[in-house]
């Protein structure tokens, strides 16, 4: 649960985020001062830039946490009731699910437009604050840029100030570090280029899902899509790109507001607002079918990392954050995915919540005269 603006924020994910805001911005912020001092024309500009780019790197990352992606109110279902058809049902929100709405187990509510969820942002990015989150990781990694240059002059300078004074050269900056501000440089100066280099990717993915008009999500269901119609050589129109151009207004703009509701989106020609989710409930269905029933013949703890059934199952498990599932002897699950040394499924019982996750393969077999409903 990520509703509360404190929760949100005391969490590993933004604490980590903001201490490393902390650690470069303060140690740049010292050694430009050594290195360029403010007093000097080129100082100044050198400063202003960098705390430009520090002040719009804090405030968008606040505003991706605090702003949130927007939420699907709870209980919603669109204005014509002939066309929850076309939608498929939320059984925690109670409600269906708007196009480009998906449910965030993780934020527990659905979400408008929901790209992904960001654990350093300890939210969802979506439709309210994605462009948001894109300025932050833009600004992140011009600062950081910046104070990757002023970082490795300043700990060259350093380094070599016995140099200069044993030859006595002059009109050179003479900067003077302790040993502990010879490491906390050179520890700001690797979290910098990391900055630079992680963040740099994530802001790149961003833009070409920009310039697509299509979310991490949305990129998986149109792979499926081509998928399913590879043999019979149908095209399948993704409705919600509307050209580069386009594209990109839809989400970036000055003022970085997001357009329309978040529920009723401009389409292409020959596609209507429900033509995604028609295809999401066609590969439900087909998932539906190939879907099968085990039965647990060996109790499961719950462990990402089961010792008991053996050296392969331990270190392979599977890289993802989606939970493991706790079963006993006899619990019957609705398998949907299948890995070498894992599945993945739903826990059946009347009574406990749907439960899904994974857990070894070795556990469970398959009843294969168990009939799905």
């Amino acid at each position: 649960m990520c509703f509360h603006p404190f929760n949100r924020i005391f969490h590993w994910g933004p604490l980590t985020a903001l201490g490393i805001i902390k650690v470069v911005a303060g140690t740049t912020i010292y050694c430009s001062e050594l290195w360029w001092p403010k007093s000097t024309v080129g100082g100044f500009i050198n400063s202003a830039c960098f705390f430009c780019g520090f002040g719009l790197t804090l405030y968008n990352f606040l505003s991706s946490v605090f702003i949130g992606p927007g939420y699907l109110q709870l209980h919603w279902k669109p204005e014509n009731e002939n066309d929850i058809l076309y939608l498929q049902y939320c059984e925690v929100c109670e409600g269906y699910k708007a196009p480009r709405a998906h449910h965030c187990k993780k934020c527990n509510r659905c979400v408008l437009k929901m790209d992904h969820h960001c654990p350093w942002i300890n939210n969802c990015v979506g439709w309210a604050n994605q462009p948001y989150f894109i300025a932050f990781l833009l600004f992140a990694v011009l600062a950081s840029m910046q104070s990757s240059v002023v970082l490795s002059f300043s700990l060259y300078h350093a380094l070599y100030r016995p140099w200069y004074i044993y030859y006595r050269i002059k009109n050179v900056p003479m900067i003077h570090l302790s040993l502990h501000g010879v490491i906390l440089t050179v520890f700001a100066l690797g979290l910098a280029v990391g900055v630079v280099v992680a963040v740099g990717m994530v802001f790149v993915f961003q833009m070409l899902a920009v310039i697509r008009n299509r979310t991490g999500i949305e990129d998986w269901i149109l792979q499926k899509a081509i998928h399913r119609r590879s043999d019979s050589h149908e095209v399948f129109i993704f409705p919600y790109d509307l050209g580069r151009k386009e594209n990109i207004r839809q989400v970036l703009n000055w003022s970085l507001q997001p357009l329309g509701d978040g529920i009723h989106w401009p389409v292409r020609e020959g596609c209507d607002q429900y033509t995604l989710t028609k295809e999401q409930l066609e590969q439900k269905n087909e998932k539906k079918e190939r879907s099968r029933i085990y039965s647990i013949v060996r109790p499961v703890s719950g462990s990402w990392f089961p010792i008991s059934y053996g050296f392969g199952t331990f270190f392979h498990p599977v890289c993802t954050d989606e939970p493991r599932l706790k079963l006993e002897i006899g619990d019957e699950v609705l398998v949907t995915r299948w890995r070498k040394y894992w599945l993945y499924g739903e826990k059946q019982s009347p009574i406990i919540p749907k439960l899904k996750g994974w857990f070894p393969r070795k556990s469970a077999i398959e009843l294969t005269n168990k009939k799905l409903d």
